[in-house]
C-alpha cells in the first residue's frame, strides 16, 4: 500500500513539476491582461449575440481568469445587468477554454498540437454553442433564467468574479502594466487566481498521479476501444465529457488528466472534448440550477455536452485530414526525477519572480483582497467580509496609490 501510494505521488509530483513554471507564466500573463481590461463595460458590450457581439465575449472571457466558478459568477453577473445570456455563456466558455494558461500547459504536458486544437475547437465549440441556444433559449426561458437569476443564489468564486481591478487613464498597455497600480493589480490577480484554481490543479494531479499508477494501460486500452480504430474516433467525443463530468476538475487542473487519457488510448477528439467539459462537472451544474433554476439547468447541460462533443468531432476530422494528430502517445506522465535541466532552471527564474509578487501582494493590502474573494458582492459592487463591507475598487485604489 505504502509503495503504490509512493508511486502515485511520485507521478503527481512529476507533471506538477514540469508544469510549475507554465502554470506561473500563464498566470502572470493572464494577471497582466486582467489588469488593463476592465470588466465594468462588460454587460453594455455584450447586449445581443450578433456575431461581433459574439467575437467581443470570447475575447473578453479570453482575456479574464481561467477559473471556471469565477467565470461562471462572471456570466452570471453579465446576464443580470442586462448582457444577452448567449453572449454571457459565450464569454464563459472562452474564459476557461480560450486562456493563455491553459494553451501553455497542454504545450508542456502534451504537445502543441493540443495546443493548436484547443485554440481551434474552442472557437468551433463557442459558435456551435450560440446556434443550439438560439433555438434552445426561448424568450420565455431566458426570462425564466432572469427572475431565478435576480434572487442572487450563491455559488462559488462571487467576489471574484465581481472584483474589477483594472488599471485605466493615459499611458499605453505597457505603461499601465509596469506603473506602481499595474503592478499591484498584477500581484493581487495573480495570488488570486492561483487561490482560485490550486485546488482543482492539485486535485487534478493527484487524481492523474493515481490513474498513472494504479490503473493498467490494458484497462484504458479496453475502455476506449484501441482495437478498433474507427469505433475509437467515434466514442472518442462522448466518452471524454462524461469523465470530466465525475471527475470533479475543472479549469488548468484536468490537463494531466487528459495526458493520463491520452496516453490511455483515448482519441483525439475525445482529449479536446475532455479538455473542454469544465464547464460541465458536477458541482458546476448545481451551480447553474442554483443560478438559472432545474429546468434551464438541465437544457444547458445537455447544450453544453452537444457543444462539446461536436467540437471534438469536428477537431478530429480537421486535424485528421491535415494530417496533424500525434502518431505517438507520449505525454509526460512519468515518476519523479529532478535533474539540472531547462525545467529546473525555468522553475527557479519563475518562482523567483512569484516571491517578487507574492511580496506585492502582502504589502498593498492583498490579503484583505483574498478574503473577500469568496464572498458575496452587495449591490454596490462591494464585498461582505467578517461583518463588514468593503468597496473593492476604492480599497484597492487606497493601497495602491501608496506602492
Amino acid at each position: 500500500m505504502i509503495a503504490a501510494l509512493a508511486n502515485a505521488l511520485s507521478f503527481a509530483f512529476a507533471m506538477g513539476w514540469e508544469i510549475l513554471w507554465a502554470l506561473i507564466l500563464g498566470f502572470l500573463l493572464s494577471g497582466v491582461v486582467q489588469a488593463v481590461v476592465s470588466k465594468g463595460e462588460m454587460s453594455r458590450l455584450l447586449p445581443d449575440s450578433k456575431p461581433k457581439t459574439i467575437l467581443l465575449a470570447s475575447a473578453l472571457g479570453a482575456a479574464s481568469s481561467s477559473c471556471s466558478y469565477a467565470a461562471v459568477a462572471l456570466a452570471r453577473s453579465i446576464f443580470k445587468k442586462g448582457g444577452d445570456f448567449k453572449a454571457a455563456m459565450a464569454f464563459q466558455f472562452a474564459s476557461t477554454n480560450l486562456v493563455l494558461e491553459l494553451g501553455i500547459i497542454l504545450a508542456v504536458l502534451m504537445g502543441w498540437q493540443f495546443t493548436l486544437a484547443e485554440f481551434t475547437g474552442g472557437p468551433i465549440m463557442i459558435v456551435l454553442l450560440v446556434l443550439m441556444l438560439r433555438t434552445a433559449m426561448t424568450k420565455s426561458r431566458v426570462a425564466e433564467a432572469r427572475t431565478q437569476a435576480e434572487q442572487n443564489r450563491q455559488g462559488r468564486m462571487e467576489g471574484h468574479a465581481g472584483m474589477d481591478m483594472s488599471v485605466s487613464g493615459a499611458g499605453n498597455i505597457v505603461a499601465r502594466a509596469l506603473s506602481p497600480k499595474g503592478l499591484t493589480a498584477i500581484s493581487h490577480f495573480y495570488v488570486m487566481d492561483w487561490a482560485s484554481v490550486w485546488t482543482d490543479i492539485a486535485l487534478g494531479l493527484l487524481i492523474s498521479g493515481a490513474l498513472a499508477a494504479w490503473v493498467p494501460n490494458g484497462f484504458w486500452q479496453a475502455f476506449f476501444l484501441v482495437r478498433h480504430p474507427l469505433a475509437a474516433k467515434l466514442v472518442g467525443p462522448l466518452i471524454g465529457p462524461l469523465v470530466a463530468v465525475v471527475s470533479f476538475v475543472c479549469s488548468v487542473g484536468n490537463v494531466p488528466l487528459a495526458a493520463v487519457l491520452w496516453n490511455g488510448g483515448i482519441s483525439f477528439g475525445g482529449v479536446v472534448s475532455f479538455l473542454f467539459a469544465d464547464l460541465i462537472i458536477l458541482p458546476i451544474l448545481n451551480i447553474y440550477r442554483k443560478y438559472y433554476g432545474w429546468r434551464v439547468a438541465l437544457l444547458l447541460g445537455t447544450v453544453f455536452y452537444a457543444a462539446m462533443a461536436l467540437a471534438g468531432y469536428a477537431v478530429e476530422v480537421i486535424f485528421g485530414a491535415l494530417n496533424l494528430i500525434p502518431v505517438q502517445r507520449h505525454a509526460v506522465v512519468e515518476m519523479a526525477h529532478l535533474s539540472w535541466n531547462y525545467t529546473t532552471f525555468l522553475n527557479i527564474g519563475f518562482g523567483a519572480l512569484t516571491v517578487f509578487l507574492l511580496y506585492r501582494f502582502f504589502t498593498t493590502g492583498g490579503p484583505d483582497m483574498l478574503r473577500m474573494m469568496s464572498a458575496a458582492p452587495m449591490a454596490d459592487g462591494s464585498s461582505k467580509t467578517h461583518g463588514h463591507n468593503h468597496t473593492t475598487t476604492h480599497h484597492y485604489d487606497h493601497h495602491a496609490g501608496h506602492h
